[in-house]
């Protein structure tokens, strides 16, 4: 019996459409979380929470706004057992529609007003649907880009998907700054809050679409042609790999943790304990998205040449750098100050991990059991960093009374513990190596071989 041969590599056409789903599908996961962080800062304070001072109002908005990271480790678990045992595509059409339909419901939902304390129990129900379904968004998403990629290329194109994230981040806040400043003055936070949450249909329609258009990982093919299906990936994750999960989850905890304090943290710091306008801090944070959608594949290709780590690991200690210099630039209350803090840290400092974070995660699992891997990397690295840090920033800010000194400290030491834990993880190219010990059922039968997958003139010119 003669071994499988290699999967044909992918044309340049179809790995275009599963970069574009990718992107599309990170675009469309924050997109909500940039909108409901957004609208959680300036807005559902007083729509959810009434009762409470303006500090806990937006304390409480931020713990909804934790409860959707909480749910993402079950997501990853779930969703990734499937993705591993079924395959990626399916399981993405699933996520893409729960993250998007519950955006839009976001939109629906009365008021405190109008009917009680069922209004923010309400929210915090959808938080958890929607967190369970961004749980198994992430790991898939990456992985279609990272397994139709050539080898020495991954950093650049799963750097592309990433180009969502910013993305997802540029159009919720310039829709929110356009609402806010042609609308009369109480119009926003009345109503017109709701607009940018039901219009998140329309990115659900097209990511959908996009994904039915597309065909499974040329990997994931070979790996279950080669009957190399775990039945309990995380068993096998949390077993032989644990190593691997414990330090990627710290050195996510500066990506994530460190882009909401830029965002999320800074929005609420500058409208309520500076009492200053929100649209320039809203537009300076336009801008660095900007910027970001620029750097990140030029960091992402950057990676590709000098090393995933290395990239990685100069990315979190720019941050140790940047800290205080932030909010300093914050405190200036001037438009350029906001651009350029914004800038350096999400241009920068967060573009540099995020351009490289694709290509060396998600090599650090087999195959067969890389989205279940990837995705508890990066859900339980993103709720206690991102998740947890608007929370943790917010908490700090109301200790010291509006000061920044002891979120810097937390900055610093989330960035350092971030750098260390990167040291240790390894780096290594796209690969089939089956997590256990291959085996046959019948005496005489061919052992499986490792899927190397070969790169591609046709994507490599892509």
């Amino acid at each position: 019996m003669d071994n499988p041969a290699p999967a044909r590599p992918p044309t340049a056409a179809a790995l275009r459409r599963v970069i574009t789903a990718s992107a599309l599908g990170t675009t469309v996961e924050y997109y909500d979380f940039t909108l409901y962080a957004t609208t959680a800062a300036l807005v559902f304070g007083k729509v959810f929470f009434p009762n409470s001072s303006p500090l806990l109002g937006t304390l409480a908005s931020f713990a909804t706004y934790f409860v959707g990271y909480l749910a993402r480790p079950l997501g990853g678990v779930v969703f990734g057992h499937f993705g591993d045992r079924l395959g990626r595509k399916n399981v993405l059409i699933t996520t893409m529609l729960m993250m998007g339909l519950g955006t839009f419901a976001v939109g629906l939902l009365p008021s405190y007003g109008s009917i009680g304390i069922a209004a923010p129990l309400l929210l915090v129900l959808i938080r958890l649907v929607q967190g369970i379904g961004m749980g198994g968004e992430y790991g898939g998403g990456l992985l279609m880009a990272l397994e139709y990629s050539p080898p020495r290329r991954q950093g650049f194109f799963t750097s592309l998907v990433h180009i969502g994230t910013p993305a997802g981040v540029l159009i919720p806040v310039g829709l929110v700054t356009a609402l806010d400043a042609l609308l009369p003055a109480t119009a926003y936070n009345q109503w017109a809050w709701r607009l940018p949450f039901l219009a998140s249909v329309l990115l659900v329609g097209l990511g959908v679409y996009m994904r039915l258009r597309i065909t499974e990982s040329p990997e994931f093919e070979k790996m279950r042609a080669e009957r190399e299906v775990q039945s309990l990936p995380v068993r096998d994750v949390l077993t032989r790999h644990l190593g691997s999960v414990v330090l990627s989850i710290l050195a996510k905890l500066a990506e994530s943790g460190l882009f909401n304090i830029y965002y999320v943290v800074a929005i609420s710091y500058v409208t309520t304990e500076l009492a200053l306008p929100k649209t320039p801090v809203l537009l300076a944070c336009l801008v660095a998205c900007g910027v970001e959608c620029l750097t990140l594949p030029l960091f992402g290709a950057l990676s590709d040449r000098i090393g995933r780590r290395k990239v990685y690991i100069a990315g979190a200690l720019f941050q140790v750098v940047l800290a205080a210099p932030f909010f300093l630039l914050l405190e200036t209350g001037s438009f350029w100050g906001y651009v350029l803090g914004m800038t350096l840290g999400l241009g920068v400092g967060h573009a540099a991990m995020y351009g490289a974070q694709g290509a060396l995660f998600g090599n650090l699992y087999p195959v067969d059991i890389r989205y279940t891997g990837l995705s508890i990397t990066q859900q339980v690295g993103a709720t206690l960093g991102g998740g947890l840090s608007p929370l943790i920033g917010t908490a700090l800010l109301a200790a010291a009374g509006g000061g920044w000194g002891w979120l810097v400290l937390y900055c610093v030491a989330v960035a350092l513990v971030s750098s260390v834990a990167a040291v240790g993880l390894r780096s290594g190219e796209s690969r089939y190596t089956p997590s256990a010990t291959t085996s046959t059922s019948e005496p005489g039968s061919a052992r499986s071989t490792p899927f190397v997958p070969q790169p591609s003139e046709r994507t490599d010119a892509w």
